[in-house]
């Protein structure tokens, strides 16, 4: 499913698209997508394009390294509700669960315990939600 506005076309938008799905599920990549109005389709073009098709696309690091680096600085930014969008990106990416906790522990460190203690929270938040999804399925 996709929103058929006319910025959301071409070989770029596709590729950004096709990795963004790859990494965060369809379900959450569908959800923004329809979610998209006049105000917001910019930005949507902007991240799908030039975060996930260029970025994210360039062959410089696996997508596990660009995860690891994605929870790390999204920990350090108390970003929690992307940390939460990453973690699940991750565990796509090959890494696991306690890898993951192994980052949070990492990043206790570096920027500091109140960051890791939200990580922390969103990371179980996450794990509790996939344990439901794979015991409804």
């Amino acid at each position: 499913m996709t929103n058929n506005r006319p910025e959301f076309q071409g070989e770029q938008f596709d590729k950004g698209l096709q990795i963004r799905r790859e990494v965060l599920g369809d379900a959450y990549v569908d959800r923004s997508i329809a979610a998209a109005d006049d105000v917001s389709a910019p930005l949507q073009k902007l991240i799908t394009e030039w975060c996930w098709g260029e970025i994210w696309g360039r062959p410089g690091l696996e997508r596990r390294m660009r995860s690891v680096l994605n929870l790390g600085m999204t920990m350090a930014l108390n970003r929690s509700a992307e940390f939460r969008l990453h973690v699940r990106g991750a565990l796509n990416n090959g890494l696991t669960r306690e890898e993951v906790v192994e980052i949070i522990l990492q990043g206790a460190i570096y920027c500091g315990v109140p960051a890791s203690l939200d990580a922390m929270r969103s990371a179980q938040t996450v794990f509790a939600e996939l344990d439901e999804e794979a015991d409804a399925g």
